[in-house]
């Protein structure tokens, strides 16, 4: 098991805000979960005991909407940590968390993660600068979903796959989702997505295979995605 003091990935999260003596505490009662593709971290309405940091791989964060489907508002990938929120507020999590690849997780306890964000000032700094974050990232998002139209919201998304997210060694996006999935983040029903799909394929702009998309073009996905 590896020692949170030595471990790279949390340079990316809040928890690089904890000093040495936080850190050996948490890695001495931290725990390490293996979590396969399309298995579930936690679920809508949850209470949390502690929270997530993300060793490796990816997950999405659903929301259960009036028609029973699952929205996909947000992906977590390596290094970032899943569950803060709810831990500090003492909140039910209002969103589901799906593994998208293969995952390794550290689970946290509640108590150690509540005890540094009272104790330490940079760590609570981090924690709030990551919940402000989130909340100007929900902002764009519904303002690219009102005033965008719907092909440059499927570039833009496209284009946050490959550049958040990477490729695999064909160089296709890393992130695969159904046409469903991309239909509902785009804000389309799935028919008008596939066709959306088929004419970004004739124009040269991705290639497709199965669920597998590569962007063939970025420069071009780019600028549609920004309304050019």
């Amino acid at each position: 098991m590896s020692k949170c003091e030595q471990c790279i990935v949390r340079q990316f999260s809040s928890l690089k805000a904890l000093n040495k003596t936080e850190l050996i505490r948490i890695s001495d009662c931290k725990e390490s979960i293996v979590i396969k593709r399309g298995e579930t971290i936690f679920e809508e309405g949850q209470h949390l005991d502690g929270v997530y940091c993300v060793r490796s791989g990816i997950c999405k964060l659903t929301k259960l909407s009036d028609n029973g489907r699952q929205q996909i508002i947000k992906f977590v990938k390596s290094g970032d940590l899943l569950g803060q929120r709810t831990v500090i507020s003492n909140d039910t999590v209002n969103l589901s968390a799906i593994a998208v690849q293969d995952m390794e997780v550290c689970f946290i306890p509640k108590r150690e993660i509540n005890q540094a964000f009272q104790e330490n000032p940079r760590f609570s700094g981090e924690v709030i600068n990551v919940l402000c974050n989130d909340l100007k990232d929900a902002d764009n998002s519904i303002v690219n979903m009102a005033q965008k139209p719907v092909k440059e919201r499927l570039a833009y998304y496209l284009m946050h796959f490959h550049d958040d997210f990477g490729l695999d060694q064909e160089g296709y996006l890393s992130v695969q989702l159904s046409r469903e999935e991309i239909a509902g983040m785009v804000g389309t029903a799935t028919e008008s997505l596939i066709r959306m799909l088929s004419e970004f394929n004739k124009k040269g702009l991705i290639e497709t295979k199965g669920k597998r998309i590569k962007i063939k073009d970025t420069v071009q996905m780019e600028r549609m995605a920004e309304g050019f």
